[in-house]
């Protein structure tokens, strides 16, 4: 076997391993989802073999909630390379959230001045609503 063929392999337990760690799942978890024939024992057995049978790839996909063709032609490297070039052409999801397009100070004071000219239009309006109200009693007051 020559040296690309060997980094062109991969070792299906492993990527079990990968993805069950990646998405924060214990070994006993694990082997609680698959059933009670598993354990934890029979899953660190799982995650050394280099091939898997499909139908248990299928049960431990399907309990892992990824499709069974992730774990078999997951790589790490070309993993690590996807993450690399979005990172640096800022393409990831999360870019907006590390770099603020605004000033949030300024974003505070604006709405302090909208919520003050707000409060002052209902101050007027208020204001108003009385006048009316003490021009409607001093005529009655006034016709009676």
């Amino acid at each position: 076997m020559t040296s690309t063929d060997m980094r062109n392999k991969t070792h299906e337990g492993h990527n079990i391993k990968r993805f069950r760690e990646m998405l924060g799942i214990k070994q006993e978890a694990l082997a609680f989802e698959l059933g009670d024939d598993w354990n934890q024992k029979k899953i660190s057995l799982l995650e050394g073999k280099e091939t898997v049978e499909p139908d248990i790839l299928e049960l431990v996909a399907k309990a892992l909630k990824v499709p069974a063709e992730a774990i078999k032609n997951f790589s790490e490297e070309a993993a690590v390379n996807i993450i690399s070039n979005t990172f640096q052409d800022e393409s990831v999801a999360y870019a907006q959230y590390y770099k603020c397009t605004f000033n949030p100070f300024e974003k505070w004071v604006e709405t302090v001045d909208k919520n003050e000219k707000l409060y002052e239009a209902l101050l007027q309006s208020e204001r108003e609503k009385v006048e009316i109200l003490e021009k409607l009693l001093s005529e009655r007051k006034g016709g009676k």
